[in-house]
């Protein structure tokens, strides 16, 4: 179980595999600001679990698209 307001981040190949795109692409929209990211020091994009979900369920105003 995840500790009291840590936020379960997802790598850009899983968002991808949730949502049926490619990876690059949503690196690009996370480049872009299109969702919400977090990068690491590697220099590679985090996007918050909760934020996909939101996306799934069609409660963002563009889909995340």
């Amino acid at each position: 179980m995840s500790p009291v307001g840590e936020t379960k981040l997802l790598t850009t190949g899983e968002v991808a595999k949730l949502l049926r795109v490619d990876a690059k692409t949503v690196t690009r929209w996370a480049a872009a600001g299109r969702i919400p990211s977090i990068k690491t020091p590697g220099g590679h994009h985090r996007i918050p679990r909760a934020h996909v979900e939101a996306i799934l369920r069609g409660e963002t105003p563009d889909g995340g698209r």
